[in-house]
C-alpha cells in the first residue's frame, strides 16, 4: 500500500506545467526505485496470470509506452503492481522532439494532448537503462514482463523508415519480452502513412525477416545466465483514427507477416469530444477519457477480423476499473493505462486488475 495519498500528489503536480510535472515525476521515480522511497507509491500486485503470445502475463494490466521514454523507471513502475510495463518509444539516435510547449491538460475531459515527438536519449542510452533494471529478480515464478517500443527518427525520410526500425529491433531484441512497432504516433511527420497497405506490408515483411534471423542467433537474455536462441513476440501499435476497411487491411497484413499481436490504440487526432475546451485546438495526440469509445470500436473490429485467438492489447481511455473491463469486453486480452495513471494515480492499477479478475474472463 502506498504511503502518500495520490490526491495530494496530484494537486501539487497539476499546479505545474504539464511537462515539468512529468519530468519531476520521472526523476523522482528513477531516484526512488529500489530504495525505501519506493514505499511512497508501491502496492501489491494482483495475481491473475494469462498466457498470451507465448508469454505469461502476471495480470492483465500494463503500463503503456510513452510515459517512460528512456526506460529509466522500469522498477518503479513495476512496484505499482503492473503485470507488464512497456517503455519507449526509442529511436536509433537521440532527438529533442518537438518545440515546447507540447503537453496540455484538459481536466474537464480527463484528457491530455501531447505533441512530444519521440523525444528520447537514443538507442544506446535506452538499452543501458533496460540493463540496469532489476524487475526480473522479483516474483521469479511469474516476473513482470517488459515491452520495448521502437520508432523512427524525425529526420529519417519516411521512405527510409524501415532502416530505423530494424536498427532498433537489433538493439532491443535481446532485452525484451516483446517488441512493439509504433507506426501510429501523430507527432512524427508522415509516420501514420506506414499504416497504409503497401507501406505496412513492406515494413512488416522486413521486420519479420529480421526477427527470424535474430531468433536463430545465440544471444543473452536479461536475467538468464546462458546464451540461447529465442523468438521474441512482435506487436504493432495502431491508431484509433481508422475506418473498418483500414482495420481489416491491417489485420490481414499482421497475420500475413506472422506478427504476434496488435496494440489498439494510440492517441487520436479527433477533437469532437473536447470542442470548446481550453487547449482543444492544440495539435498532437489526444489521450484519456475521450479516446475510450474510439479505441474500443477498433478493438471490436480487430477481434472480428483476426478471430478469437490473435492477441490484442487494449489501450486508450482507461480511467476506471470499469473502463478496463470494457476493453476486455470489446475483445482485448490485456489492457494498458497511461493518462489514467496521471489522473487517478497508482491505485487504478490494482483496481483495474481486480475488476478484470473478478469478471472471470476466459481466454
Amino acid at each position: 500500500m502506498s504511503l502518500i495519498p495520490y490526491s495530494l500528489t496530484r494537486s501539487f503536480l497539476f499546479g505545474m506545467d504539464p511537462e515539468a510535472a512529468h519530468d519531476l515525476t520521472m526523476d523522482m521515480l528513477a531516484k526512488g526505485q529500489r530504495t525505501p522511497l519506493q514505499w511512497a507509491w508501491c502496492q501489491s500486485r494482483v495475481e491473475d496470470p494469462v498466457e498470451l503470445a507465448g508469454l505469461r502475463f502476471p495480470n492483465r494490466v500494463g503500463m503503456a509506452a510513452g510515459l517512460d521514454k528512456n526506460a529509466r523507471c522500469i522498477d518503479a513502475l513495476g512496484a505499482m503492481g503492473f503485470g507488464f510495463v512497456e517503455v519507449g518509444t526509442v529511436t536509433p539516435k537521440a532527438q529533442p522532439g518537438n518545440p515546447k510547449p507540447r503537453m496540455f491538460r484538459l481536466p474537464q475531459a480527463h484528457a491530455l494532448i501531447n505533441r512530444l515527438g519521440f523525444n528520447n536519449e537514443g538507442l544506446d542510452a535506452f538499452v543501458r537503462n533496460v540493463q540496469l533494471a532489476q524487475f526480473r529478480k522479483q516474483h521469479r515464478a511469474t516476473p513482470m514482463l517488459l515491452g520495448l517500443n521502437i520508432g523512427k527518427n524525425a529526420t529519417t525520410p519516411i521512405e527510409n523508415a524501415t532502416s530505423d526500425y530494424l536498427t532498433c529491433l537489433d538493439g532491443v531484441y535481446p532485452h525484451a519480452d516483446y517488441v512493439t512497432v509504433n507506426i501510429s504516433s501523430p507527432n512524427t511527420q508522415n509516420l501514420r502513412a506506414l499504416q497504409s497497405d503497401e507501406a505496412l506490408d513492406s515494413l512488416l515483411g522486413a521486420i519479420a525477416h529480421r526477427r527470424e534471423w535474430l531468433a536463430n542467433q545465440d544471444m543473452p537474455h536479461a536475467g538468464a545466465t546462458t546464451r540461447t536462441k529465442r523468438r521474441v513476440p512482435i506487436f504493432v501499435k495502431i491508431a484509433p483514427d481508422l475506418d473498418e476497411v483500414q482495420v481489416g487491411v491491417i489485420a490481414a497484413t499482421l497475420k500475413r507477416h506472422g506478427m504476434d499481436g496488435v496494440i489498439a490504440t494510440n492517441t487520436t487526432i479527433a477533437r469532437d469530444a473536447v470542442q470548446g475546451m481550453a487547449h482543444a485546438g492544440e495539435t498532437g495526440g489526444l489521450s484519456g477519457a475521450p479516446v475510450l469509445e474510439a479505441s474500443n470500436r477498433v478493438i471490436r473490429q480487430l477481434r472480428s477480423a483476426l478471430g478469437k485467438e490473435f492477441p490484442i492489447i487494449g489501450v486508450g481511455g482507461v480511467m476506471s476499473a470499469q473502463d478496463a473491463v470494457s476493453k476486455i469486453e470489446a475483445g482485448a486480452d490485456v489492457v494498458q493505462i497511461y493518462t489514467g495513471l496521471i489522473y487517478e494515480g497508482p491505485a487504478l492499477v490494482a483496481q483495474a486488475a481486480k475488476a478484470i479478475k473478478a469478471a472471470k474472463f476466459a481466454r
